[in-house]
Protein backbone atom coordinates (compact mmCIF):
# COMPACT_ATOMS: atom_id res chain seq x y z
CA UNK A 1 0.00 0.00 0.00
CA UNK A 2 1.52 3.28 -1.00
CA UNK A 3 2.05 6.34 1.31
CA UNK A 4 0.32 9.27 0.36
CA UNK A 5 1.78 12.75 1.05
CA UNK A 6 0.54 15.46 2.15
CA UNK A 7 0.97 19.01 1.39
CA UNK A 8 1.67 19.99 4.92
CA UNK A 9 4.96 21.44 6.26
CA UNK A 10 7.43 18.40 7.44
CA UNK A 11 9.72 18.26 10.14
CA UNK A 12 13.33 17.47 9.66
CA UNK A 13 12.25 13.94 10.01
CA UNK A 14 10.26 14.14 6.74
CA UNK A 15 7.16 13.71 8.66
CA UNK A 16 4.41 15.82 8.64
CA UNK A 17 4.74 19.15 11.13
CA UNK A 18 1.91 19.01 13.47
CA UNK A 19 -0.05 22.22 14.14
CA UNK A 20 0.84 22.24 17.83
CA UNK A 21 4.69 22.32 16.50
CA UNK A 22 3.64 25.39 13.97
CA UNK A 23 2.08 27.15 16.52
CA UNK A 24 4.71 26.87 19.33
CA UNK A 25 7.30 27.87 16.67
CA UNK A 26 5.86 30.57 15.65
CA UNK A 27 5.40 32.07 19.56
CA UNK A 28 9.07 31.61 20.08
CA UNK A 29 9.93 33.71 17.41
CA UNK A 30 7.67 36.10 18.22
CA UNK A 31 8.82 36.15 21.80
CA UNK A 32 12.08 36.15 20.89
CA UNK A 33 11.43 38.77 18.62
CA UNK A 34 9.76 41.11 20.99
CA UNK A 35 12.46 40.43 23.32
CA UNK A 36 14.72 41.67 21.76
CA UNK A 37 12.66 44.71 20.12
CA UNK A 38 12.28 45.59 24.44
CA UNK A 39 16.26 45.31 24.74
CA UNK A 40 16.96 47.86 22.01
CA UNK A 41 14.05 50.12 23.46
CA UNK A 42 15.73 49.50 26.77
CA UNK A 43 18.80 50.04 25.38
CA UNK A 44 17.76 53.92 23.67
CA UNK A 45 15.93 54.60 26.89
CA UNK A 46 19.10 54.32 28.69
CA UNK A 47 21.14 56.47 26.38
CA UNK A 48 18.75 59.14 26.32
CA UNK A 49 18.82 59.25 30.05
CA UNK A 50 22.22 59.18 30.23
CA UNK A 51 22.55 62.34 27.79
CA UNK A 52 20.20 64.18 30.08
CA UNK A 53 21.82 63.77 33.13
CA UNK A 54 23.90 66.53 33.14
CA UNK A 55 21.46 69.29 31.93
CA UNK A 56 19.17 67.74 34.79
CA UNK A 57 22.49 67.96 37.19
CA UNK A 58 22.80 71.01 36.53
CA UNK A 59 19.46 72.08 36.63
CA UNK A 60 18.70 70.76 40.13
CA UNK A 61 21.65 72.66 40.88
CA UNK A 62 20.65 76.07 39.89
CA UNK A 63 17.65 75.61 41.56
CA UNK A 64 19.12 74.85 45.08
CA UNK A 65 21.10 77.59 44.87
CA UNK A 66 18.50 79.99 44.11
CA UNK A 67 16.55 78.39 47.00
CA UNK A 68 19.55 79.03 49.21
CA UNK A 69 19.80 82.59 47.77
CA UNK A 70 16.17 82.95 48.39
CA UNK A 71 15.52 81.17 51.88
CA UNK A 72 16.66 84.08 54.18
CA UNK A 73 13.82 85.97 52.98
CA UNK A 74 11.14 83.45 53.05
CA UNK A 75 7.68 84.61 55.21
CA UNK A 76 7.60 82.15 58.26
CA UNK A 77 10.42 83.06 59.95
CA UNK A 78 13.99 80.51 61.30
CA UNK A 79 12.22 76.99 60.47
CA UNK A 80 11.05 77.60 56.78
CA UNK A 81 14.59 79.22 55.90
CA UNK A 82 16.26 76.29 57.63
CA UNK A 83 13.82 73.72 55.84
CA UNK A 84 14.45 75.63 52.35
CA UNK A 85 18.32 75.33 53.55
CA UNK A 86 17.81 71.49 53.95
CA UNK A 87 15.85 71.22 50.49
CA UNK A 88 18.35 73.13 48.73
CA UNK A 89 21.15 70.82 50.30
CA UNK A 90 18.94 67.56 49.19
CA UNK A 91 18.91 68.91 45.99
CA UNK A 92 22.46 69.70 45.42
CA UNK A 93 23.00 66.13 46.71
CA UNK A 94 20.58 64.77 44.36
CA UNK A 95 22.56 66.60 41.91
CA UNK A 96 25.82 65.29 42.54
CA UNK A 97 23.98 61.58 42.52
CA UNK A 98 22.98 62.22 39.01
CA UNK A 99 26.23 63.28 37.67
CA UNK A 100 27.90 60.59 39.25
CA UNK A 101 25.93 57.40 38.35
CA UNK A 102 24.66 56.22 34.96
CA UNK A 103 21.33 54.45 33.93
CA UNK A 104 22.35 50.96 34.93
CA UNK A 105 24.03 52.23 38.50
CA UNK A 106 20.90 54.17 39.08
CA UNK A 107 18.43 51.30 38.44
CA UNK A 108 20.62 49.15 41.22
CA UNK A 109 19.66 51.40 43.11
CA UNK A 110 16.54 51.84 43.39
CA UNK A 111 15.98 47.71 43.04
CA UNK A 112 18.21 47.80 46.41
CA UNK A 113 15.94 49.72 47.85
CA UNK A 114 12.84 47.64 46.69
CA UNK A 115 14.42 44.89 48.12
CA UNK A 116 15.05 46.71 51.65
CA UNK A 117 12.06 48.38 51.85
CA UNK A 118 9.25 46.52 50.26
CA UNK A 119 6.07 47.63 52.03
CA UNK A 120 7.07 51.48 51.52
CA UNK A 121 7.92 51.27 48.00
CA UNK A 122 4.93 49.69 47.51
CA UNK A 123 3.27 52.86 49.86
CA UNK A 124 5.19 55.31 48.02
CA UNK A 125 4.19 53.65 44.22
CA UNK A 126 0.76 53.71 44.91
CA UNK A 127 0.64 57.14 46.55
CA UNK A 128 2.92 58.58 43.31
CA UNK A 129 0.17 57.02 41.29
CA UNK A 130 -2.68 58.13 42.50
CA UNK A 131 -1.07 61.31 42.49
CA UNK A 132 -0.10 61.03 38.64
CA UNK A 133 -3.89 60.02 37.70
CA UNK A 134 -5.22 63.03 39.60
CA UNK A 135 -3.28 65.21 37.87
CA UNK A 136 -4.13 63.93 34.20
CA UNK A 137 -8.02 64.20 35.36
CA UNK A 138 -7.23 67.60 36.27
CA UNK A 139 -5.76 68.00 32.64
CA UNK A 140 -7.90 66.99 31.03
CA UNK A 141 -10.95 68.85 32.23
Amino acid sequence: MATQRNNFDSDFTGEPASTTDKVKAQVSETAAKAKDKITEVGREAAQTIDEKRQPAARSLESAASTLHEKAEHLPGGEKVTNIAHATADRMQAAAEYIREHDTRAMVNDVEGMVRRYPAQTLIAAVAAGFLIGRQFRNDSY
